[in-house]
């Protein structure tokens, strides 16, 4: 049950009401924003929610339950709180969000309306728009392990135990030039096996894209340099000179888990299930169906 602070209760119920709606944004780097609808800042529980900040809100309605409920908020980068940079790298996504109602006469009566997080972020020209989600929307995510040929462990962590920081799982190089968005040629890096870096990941270690982590798709060996292209581009040009780290992938087959880890006795996939081919077909008297494993 939602309680109503007893002099913000007073107030409600007046004949004339001075309330608007803040927002307490929370981003998962742990920096606290406050951003209001009023015409000025207000100044309560330790936060300033500016004013003019850019976030306006939508419409949005309840319902009773467990409903997966989301509204937006919407507005431009109209204030220094609200960098397109900080929205490009994905610094404002899973934000947790306080809807505040609040007594802008007397901001110490004020009241929790409802805490949500932020979902898709889409911008446009200058403007942003935010999707807010109620937390009831974890609900709707998938639990537990999906059965399948490949591995569904994310490589280098507890469940596959392959030791990223391991000699020869990692390269350090030089960015010379960036042909476009989704390519970087570097130096540094030689004797690479062809493959070696698909489906890993190439972090900036300094410059402007400092602290950015990018999955890599292909990458080949061009002129004595190491040409590697990007799954997504790149939203900042790196500088020739920026130095990038590239870290081992995997395609999560069982044959390179065990031909290029040597982990096959931690793979979490379950290589002997039959393919959807094996599945549909049926005894015609040439297949072979005696329930031997199907990958050695």
């Amino acid at each position: 049950m939602r309680h109503i602070p007893q002099a913000l209760q007073a107030h409600l119920s007046g004949d004339a009401t001075t309330v608007c709606r803040a927002w307490r944004v929370t981003r998962r780097d742990g920096v606290v924003l406050g951003f209001t609808e009023h015409d000025r800042d207000l100044t309560f529980s330790g936060t300033t929610f500016l004013a003019a900040s850019g976030f306006s809100a939508s419409a949005a309605e309840e319902e009773a339950g467990l409903p997966a409920a989301t509204s937006d908020v919407a507005g431009g980068f109209s204030s220094a709180a609200i960098t397109e940079d900080d929205l490009k790298r994905g610094r404002y996504d899973g934000a947790r969000v306080e809807v505040l109602l609040v007594n802008w006469a007397e901001p110490d009566q004020h009241m929790l309306l409802k805490l949500q997080e932020i979902g898709d972020v889409t911008r446009d020209a200058g403007k942003f728009q935010a999707e807010l989600r109620s937390f009831a929307s974890r609900l709707d995510e998938p639990q537990g392990r999906v059965y399948g040929r490949r591995c569904d462990a994310t490589l280098g962590d507890g469940r596959c135990g392959v030791d990223l920081l391991a000699p020869g799982m990692r390269a350090e190089g030089v960015v010379v030039s960036v042909p476009d968005a989704s390519r970087l040629l570097l130096s540094g890096i030689r004797a690479v096996p062809d493959g070696f870096f698909r489906f890993g990941v190439l972090s900036f270690i300094d410059g402007g894209n400092h602290g950015q982590r990018l999955e890599i798709e292909t990458h080949a060996v061009k002129d004595d340099l190491l040409e590697v292209t990007l799954w997504l581009p790149l939203e900042a040009t790196p500088r020739a000179g920026d130095r990038v780290v590239l870290t081992a992938g995997c395609d999560k087959a069982f044959s390179t888990c065990r031909a290029k880890f040597a982990n096959h006795l931690n793979f979490r996939g379950f290589p002997h299930i039959p393919g959807t081919d094996f599945a549909y077909t049926y005894a015609d008297g040439e297949s072979l169906h005696d329930g031997s494993a199907l990958f050695k």
